[in-house]
Order: C-alpha cells, then sequence, then structure tokens
C-alpha cells in the first residue's frame, strides 16, 4: 500500500473525473493525462483503501456502494482544498500580515515612521515590526522584508530597490558659534575649527566637500567631539559645540528657524541617494508594495524636509 500523499491525491482526483465524466478515456481528456495513467491511479486507490469503488464494463463505469459513499466524502475533501487555496489566493492580494522593517536610527523615526503609520491607518490588516539601525542588514539572514538605506546601497546581487531621494549635506554650525569663530571661507579654513564629526563602528568619517573647481575633496578634521547617532550631532552643532556636517533632512527646520546657519554651501554634496530596498528571491507581496509605492510618493519629486514646515 502506497503511503505517498501525492499518490493518494491523484488516486482521489482520478477517480473523482472519472464519475463525473463517466469513463477513463473522458476523464484522462479532462485531465490532461492518458487513460492509462487514469485507469492505474484509480486501482492504486482502491488498492490503498481495501476496496473496489468502481464497477467497470466496456460501456460505461458505475460507482460501488463502498464508491458513492467515498466518492461524496471525497467531493467534501476537494471542496475544503479548493477553499483553502482561494483563501490564500485573496490573501496574497491583501495587504495584511506582518512586515519586518529597518530603518536608519535618525532618519527613520522623523521622515519613514509618519509615512508608515499613515499606511497602517489605511490597512488595518498590517502590522508592522520595526527596527532601527545605521548598519547595513542583511535582509535574508535577518529576516527583514524592506530596508531604507542611506548612501550607497551596497551589494546589490540579491537585493532590489527603488531610489526615493537623495540626501544633501551642509556644514552647520550655531550663529552664536560662528560670531565668535568667525566663518570658513573655503574648505582649508575648516581645519582651524572645533568639529563635530560623525563617527561609525568607532571610526570618524571624513567630510567629503566641493572645492573651487566642483570636485570631490576628502577633508580629515581632527575631531573635537565625536557622536554615533545623527540626533547627538545635531544637538552638539545646535549647542555651539563646533562645527558639524549635516544632512539637509536633518538640520532643515533649524537653518530655516535661524538655529544653524550654513557655511560653505557651494561645497555641499547632494549625490548621496536614499533607497528602499527589498529581496529579490521574494515576490514582491502587496504589503511590501504599498509601502514601496508610499514611499515614492511621500519623498518624490521633492524631499519632505524641503517642503514641511518647522
Amino acid at each position: 500500500m502506497s503511503t505517498d500523499p501525492h499518490s493518494h491525491l491523484s488516486g482521489i482526483a482520478a477517480f473523482v473525473h472519472s464519475v463525473d465524466f463517466g469513463s477513463f478515456t473522458a476523464a484522462a481528456a479532462g485531465m490532461g493525462l492518458s487513460k492509462s495513467a487514469v485507469a492505474k491511479n484509480v486501482a492504486r486507490l482502491e488498492d490503498r483503501i481495501g476496496a473496489r469503488l468502481l464497477d467497470r464494463t466496456t460501456r460505461r463505469l458505475g460507482l460501488t456502494a463502498e464508491g458513492r459513499t467515498y466518492y461524496e466524502s471525497c467531493l467534501k475533501v476537494l471542496a475544503e482544498l479548493s477553499n483553502a487555496e482561494a483563501l490564500l489566493a485573496s490573501r496574497r492580494q491583501e495587504v495584511s500580515g506582518l512586515l519586518r522593517v529597518s530603518l536608519p536610527v535618525s532618519f527613520g523615526p522623523r521622515w519613514v515612521m509618519p509615512v508608515l503609520l499613515d499606511v497602517v491607518r489605511r490597512h488595518s490588516g498590517l502590522d508592522l515590526d520595526i527596527s532601527f539601525t545605521d548598519r547595513h542588514v542583511d535582509l535574508v539572514e535577518d529576516g527583514v522584508d524592506l530596508v531604507v538605506r542611506l548612501g550607497r546601497p551596497g551589494d546589490m546581487a540579491s537585493l532590489i530597490g527603488r531610489k526615493i531621494g537623495t540626501q544633501r549635506s551642509l556644514l552647520c554650525a550655531s550663529p552664536t558659534y560662528l560670531d565668535t569663530r568667525g566663518r570658513p571661507r573655503t574648505p582649508a579654513d575648516v581645519t582651524g575649527h572645533d568639529c563635530i564629526v560623525y563617527a561609525r563602528d568607532g571610526r570618524a568619517l571624513p567630510w567629503v566637500l566641493l572645492d573651487e573647481a566642483g570636485k570631490h575633496v576628502s577633508v580629515r578634521v581632527r575631531p573635537r567631539h565625536t557622536v554615533s547617532h545623527g540626533e547627538a550631532l545635531r544637538q552638539a552643532a545646535l549647542a555651539g559645540a563646533g562645527l558639524a556636517y549635516l544632512s539637509t533632512w536633518l538640520a532643515a527646520p533649524d537653518l530655516r528657524a535661524g538655529r544653524l546657519e550654513a557655511v560653505l554651501t557651494a561645497a555641499g554634496v547632494d549625490d548621496m541617494p536614499i533607497h528602499v530596498l527589498w529581496p529579490k528571491a521574494r515576490d514582491m507581496t502587496p504589503k511590501v508594495r504599498v509601502v514601496v509605492d508610499a514611499l515614492v510618493r511621500g519623498f518624490l519629486p521633492v524631499p519632505p524636509w524641503d517642503r514641511s514646515e518647522d
């Protein structure tokens, strides 16, 4: 007796089709199989359950008493399977379930969270699991569905992505600090200032500016202070601790309000992309698609920090 569930289901399908079509020949045509394959599947099924289900004559097939009972049960089972498949298919089209998202520590709460919460308000079946980190997470290994990444996206071999914006960075300081220490006129002047530098994994990142010819130059300053959190960098600049190289998404409200002042604005770099990424190996489910579409609408063509008011 076969214990293969696939063989069992094949036998049930062959049996039900044979009864419905009235012959092995017609059942075979409906199933896209040979007549002998259908007959063998039914025979294996009878052998498996230890009962004769069909009376076979040269002209027609007829149900035995056991066959009629089994046929009615099979119809119920197949109906349940069909309903289950339809339910799963409908759920694949619904924006529902758990979505795991990884966001940058400072950028995520300020600019991405409002978009995600708006999506959740519109789709009550969607649940979020949001983590915050500035490291490049491995989406497959870490079980993440979606990540927003600042700067170069990294290895895209296993990822699909959409660019949702570009971040511009400027040298900023409080007006009080600049009134006291002076305003730098060239990138070289920066080295004479107190500098607050962002550090990642214990390493202070260089400042990349544009020189008078419009070329990128890496300015390696000796930091007065190093911090590993963008919001802390902003707070230090607001407190007058020195010059800070801030993204406009972080500094824009303070620049508009006059709490911070940008210097060497022509030297600011605006070619750092912002991407939303998801694993290539997974289908783009409705819940991923609706969030990606919301981020594209929310960040393009003008990013929210360039159009929002303080």
